[in-house]
């Protein structure tokens, strides 16, 4: 089949709002998709199930209602107390921008949004230019991001949502204490500055219920933190700043409505499944790039990165087998990949596919010369790059928008999500827990455990020296030294429990 027939036969357009993805640049031909008739069917039915209510993670005995919710969402109670707290923060005008303190998807959603709506430098332009708050994240539990928070943050014109569903996320949790005693230094009360957004009596519900926070917004415990951007987790930081989440919302809702068609010829998000299948082997043997041309833009890798690879990632099937499952992502933005690592796409090792997304509508009529202006020359990038890549037998997926509003970014965000759910059907696993998450909390509290063990072995020790092996002796943990190590380390150049000299070939350790 012609590279014009292959365009013709499969791309999916939506004529009301132009969205637009074509998959003629990937490998495969009709028998390949004649032979997924059986996974087309399972996929459309489990994304039913998911929508009628049933119970998609057996994991954790829950149900999965990001695409129902969303539906129901702008008419509700909750909706109209996110939008009228945030219009009185903006009118009243004490508050002059808003901290996200969340992880995960807590914060990821709501960084693509600003950014892509936003833009980069909001919080550079002055008060009457924003329709909303300037915004600041933190989004880890390293002391340099909160440090560098605090050399830019006014405490008394800042609001804080602290965003935690369980309530227990430890990262989220240590921002919130030490911004506690942060205000506390100012002699502020945090609590007049605090919004939690979490479950009905989780235990940062009951914290900010007992010490009067400001404000306390509910989430659902069936709606995880990678699919919460079109939830209570993206409102509010989106109604702070401004940003028309309604129009949002509608854009994800129509993108919904579209993937319910059980023909995958007519179902972009079905169809997008089975190219992944298709190209990764059942098995992820292909990484999937992102390459958004469009500067504001530039985090959707890192947001699908979330939303595919902790829902993908999987080591057991839902039959108990093991089949280490996933999907790699990893991206950049055009035409600035072309200058980072497009190189080794077109001459290195095959081993991916590529998504481009060209927004049509120029931001600004930027003429360089003879006629032909910057978005012009972008475009250029785009569709000269594509066609090197195809040369090459390289496999490529491009989708069209015609503009980047709330509204397409909805859509985008959708798309994923959906195409997530079906490839999950495809490949027989569970895409809404995350057990390897878990895993390395549990082995972090190990390592807090073993530090405490080997701080309270310092004790009444002073001018004790050794290796990391002899400290590990003393403190009754001979198998961790090379962990005793990594500890001393830190303690050495932080809490001055112990000092540290390198003899040349390792470090000796002494204590203070």
């Amino acid at each position: 089949m012609d590279w014009v027939k292959r365009n013709c036969e499969y791309t999916l357009t939506d004529g009301k709002s132009g969205f637009a993805i074509s998959f003629a640049g990937m490998k495969f031909d009709e028998n390949d998709l004649a032979k997924l008739d059986k996974a087309f069917a399972k996929a459309s039915a489990g994304i039913a199930d998911i929508e009628a209510g049933a119970i998609k993670n057996p994991d954790e005995q829950r149900k999965v209602t990001h695409f129902t919710d969303r539906i129901a969402y702008p008419e509700s109670a909750a909706f109209a107390a996110v939008e009228t707290f945030a219009a009185k923060v903006i009118a009243e005008g004490k508050f002059d921008a808003v901290v996200v303190n969340g992880i995960g998807g807590s914060a990821l959603g709501p960084q693509l949004m600003q950014f892509a709506i936003n833009g980069p430098y909001w919080n550079e332009l002055p008060r009457s230019k924003r329709n909303g708050l300037k915004i600041y994240f933190l989004d880890n539990t390293d002391s340099s991001g909160f440090a560098d928070l605090l050399k830019v943050m006014e405490p008394e014109k800042t609001i804080h949502l602290v965003i935690s569903k369980s309530g227990g996320t430890q990262e989220t949790k240590n921002n919130m204490i030490a911004m506690e005693k942060f205000y506390a230094s100012c002699n502020l009360d945090f609590a007049k500055y605090a919004v939690a957004v979490t479950m009905l009596n989780s235990s940062l519900y009951k914290h900010a219920k007992e010490n009067n926070w400001l404000e306390i917004f509910e989430m659902a415990e069936s709606i995880g933190g990678r699919t919460s951007e079109t939830a209570i987790v993206g409102h509010l930081p989106a109604a702070l700043t401004g940003i028309d989440f309604g129009k949002f919302l509608a854009g994800a809702c129509d993108m919904d409505a579209w993937t319910r068609n059980a023909d995958f010829r007519s179902n972009p998000a079905l169809f997008l499944a089975a190219i992944w299948y298709l190209a990764g082997n059942g098995k992820g043997d292909r990484n999937m790039v992102i390459v958004p041309y469009s500067d504001r833009l530039v985090l959707l890798s890192r947001y699908l990165q979330q939303l595919v690879m902790e829902s993908l990632g999987k080591e057991l099937d839902l039959d108990g087998n093991v089949v280490h499952q996933g999907l790699n992502v990893f991206g950049n933005k055009g035409g600035t990949d072309a200058h980072a690592f497009i190189q080794q796409l077109n001459d290195g090792r095959d081993d991916f596919f590529a998504t481009f997304i060209e927004v049509l509508q120029d931001a600004a009529n930027l003429e360089i010369n003879d006629g032909i202006s910057m978005g012009d020359y972008l475009h250029g990038f785009f569709e000269g790059l594509s066609a090197a890549l195809r040369s090459k037998g390289r496999q490529t997926i491009t989708i069209r928008i015609p503009q980047l509003t709330v509204y397409e970014l909805g859509q985008i965000i959708a798309l994923y999500e959906r195409a997530v759910a079906m490839y999950a059907e495809f490949i027989n696993i569970n895409a809404f827990h995350q057990p390897g998450v878990q895993a390395y909390k549990l082995a972090a509290k190990d390592v807090l455990a073993l530090r405490g063990k080997v701080l309270a072995a310092l004790q009444g020790k002073s001018g004790f020296s050794g290796s990391g092996k002899e400290f590990a002796e003393l403190a009754g943990t001979p198998d961790k030294a090379v962990e005793v190590a990594s500890i001393l380390d830190k303690a050495a150049l932080n809490n001055g429990a112990v000092s540290r000299e390198f003899n040349g070939k390792n470090w000796v350790y002494t204590v203070k």
